[in-house]
C-alpha cells in the first residue's frame, strides 16, 4: 500500500520505517527541514534499538521517503496517518493544535478517496474534530472529495518499539465504515500472524483504549510504590511483597517493580489528559488523581534518603548520578525521575556529575552547564560523596563494587531501581538505600 505518515517523532518514524519493512510504499513528513536532512543521510534523530538499521535499509531500497512537503505525502498516499505530538497543556490537557493543523493541510492538499488515521495519542471525540476540520478546507476549497477518519492508538515502548510494532500484542482500529476497516486489516496483516487480534470498534472508544490502557499501567506503578513506602514504615520487603502478589495471575509481574516514579512522553501526559477529560464532564478521576500525586511524591523519594544520610546538608556535596533517561534502552529524558532529582539536588546546593549511555545530549538541553557530564561511568563518581543509581540501565546491573567503593568519599549508595541486594550491599561495606526494602 501507498502510505504517508506525517510527523517524524518517536511513533511516526517507528511507524512508517515498520510498515516499509513489511512492503509498503512510505512517505514521512516532518516540518523540521534539519530532521528530514539528517533522515536523508542516515542519521537517527532518536534512540531506539534497531530502528537505525531498518530506516537505512528501506530508505536504500526506496519504500521509505523523507520529505518536509505535505503534499507530497497527501498526493502519494490512500492512508495518511497522523504522529504528530500532542503536548501537554498548562492545565494538562492534550494541545490538539498540530493535529489539526496536519488535518486542514491534508483538506488543502487532497484529490480523491483518503484515509486518515490518528496514530497520535488524542482526546475521546477527537476524530470529530479531524473530520469537521477535513471538511472545512474542502468546503473552503469548493470541493467534497470523500475520506474517513480512522483512530489506531500506538501502543510502543519505548526500547522495545521494534518488536512491539512487528509483533503487537493487538491492534486497535475505530473506524465507522466496513470498508475501511477491511483496508486496515489488510495493512496490519503482516504483522498479526501469530493471531494476535486486530480489534475493530467505533472511533471515540479506540481513542479511549488508548488513555485506559496507559493509565492502567500507571496505576500500577504508583500502587506499588506507595506500598514499597509503606513497606519501609513496618518493616516488610517489597520484594517479597512483590513475588507474593505477582504471582496472582490477576495482577502479573509487569509494572509492579518498585522505584523512583514513571517518567517518558506517554504515561504522566496520558494521565493528565484522561484526568482533565474527566473534569470536562464534571466526573472527577479520585484514583486517577492519587496516581499522578503518588508519581510526583515518588521522585522526591531519593532525595529525601540522601538528604537523611547527610543529615539535611547537601550543600558542597557532590552528588554521582548513574542514569537521566526515564528507563533504559532510550535516551528519552520528558518527565524523566532525573529531571526532578537533579534539580532538587542543585536546589539543596549539591554539584551533580552525571552519566547516561544515551541520554547525555538531552540532558544538555535541559540542564545546561549546571551540572557537570562525564563520558564514562566511574568518572561520576570521582571525589563524589554518593551515588544515585536512578535508571536500571544493564552497565549499571553488574559493577566493580569495589572500584565504587574505592571512588567515593563515602560509601553511599542510593538505589532508586533496587538492582543490588541488600545483603551483599552490606556485607561489601556500603551505606545502602533502596526502596521499600529496609536496607
Amino acid at each position: 500500500m501507498k502510505i504517508g505518515v506525517i510527523g517524524t517523532g518517536y511513533v511516526g518514524l517507528v511507524t512508517g520505517t515498520c510498515f516499509a519493512e513489511s512492503g509498503n510504499d512510505v512517505i514521512c513528513v516532518d516540518t523540521d527541514q534539519g530532521k528530514i536532512d539528517r533522515l536523508k543521510r542516515g542519521e537517527i534523530p532518536i534512540y531506539e534499538p534497531g530502528l537505525d538499521e531498518l530506516v537505512k535499509r528501506n530508505a536504500a531500497e526506496e519504500r521509505l521517503v523523507f520529505t518536509t512537503r505535505i503534499e507530497e505525502a497527501v498526493k502519494h498516499a490512500l492512508i495518511l496517518f497522523i504522529a504528530v505530538g500532542t503536548p501537554p497543556g498548562e492545565d494538562g490537557s492534550a494541545d490538539l493544535k498540530h493535529v489539526l493543523k496536519v488535518a486542514r493541510d491534508i483538506g488543502t492538499h487532497m484529490e480523491g478517496f483518503k484515509i486518515v488515521v490518528n496514530k497520535s495519542t488524542v482526546p475521546v471525540g477527537t476524530g470529530d474534530l479531524v473530520r469537521q476540520t477535513i471538511q472545512a478546507e474542502l468546503t473552503r476549497r469548493g470541493e467534497n472529495h470523500p475520506f474517513d477518519v480512522v483512530s489506531n492508538p500506538e501502543f510502543l515502548k519505548e526500547g522495545n518499539a521494534i518488536d512491539d510494532f512487528m509483533k503487537p500484542d493487538r491492534v486497535v482500529v475505530g473506524c465507522d465504515d466496513p470498508r475501511t476497516a477491511e483496508l486496515m486489516k489488510e495493512l496490519y496483516a503482516p504483522f498479526v500472524r501469530t493471531e494476535k487480534p486486530i480489534l475493530i470498534m467505533d472511533v471515540r472508544s479506540a481513542e479511549m483504549t488508548k488513555y485506559a490502557a496507559n493509565a492502567m499501567l500507571a496505576t500500577k506503578i504508583s500502587f506499588m510504590n506507595d506500598i514499597a513506602n509503606l513497606c519501609e514504615r513496618v518493616g516488610a520487603n517489597i520484594d517479597n511483597v512483590r513475588k507474593g502478589i505477582g504471582s496472582d495471575s490477576r495482577i502479573g509481574y509487569q509494572f509492579i517493580f518498585p522505584g523512583a516514579g514513571y517518567g517518558g512522553s506517554c504515561f504522566p501526559k496520558d494521565v493528565q489528559a484522561l484526568i482533565r477529560t474527566a473534569g470536562q464532564h464534571q466526573y472527577p478521576l479520585r484514583i486517577l488523581e492519587a496516581v499522578e500525586a503518588v508519581n510526583e511524591a515518588q521522585k522526591e523519594v531519593m532525595v529525601q534518603k540522601l538528604q537523611k544520610a547527610f543529615d539535611g546538608q547537601l550543600k558542597g556535596r557532590t552528588i554521582a548520578v548513574w542514569g537521566l533517561a526515564f528507563k533504559p534502552n532510550t535516551d528519552d529524558m520528558r518527565e524523566a525521575p532525573a529531571v526532578v532529582i537533579v534539580r532538587q539536588l542543585l536546589a539543596a546546593g549539591a554539584r551533580v556529575r552525571a552519566y547516561d549511555p544515551e541520554a547525555m545530549d538531552e540532558a544538555r538541553k535541559i540542564f545546561g552547564d549546571t551540572i557537570t557530564y562525564v563520558k564514562k561511568s566511574y568518572e561520576a563518581l570521582e571525589k563524589a560523596d554518593a551515588l544515585l543509581v536512578v535508571t536500571e540501565w544493564n552497565e549499571f546491573r553488574r559493577p566493580d563494587f569495589d572500584r565504587i567503593k574505592t571512588l567515593l568519599q563515602r560509601p553511599l549508595v542510593i538505589d532508586g531501581r533496587n538492582i543490588y541486594d541488600p545483603v551483599k550491599m552490606k556485607n561489601l561495606g556500603f551505606e545502602y538505600h533502596s526502596i521499600g526494602r529496609n536496607a
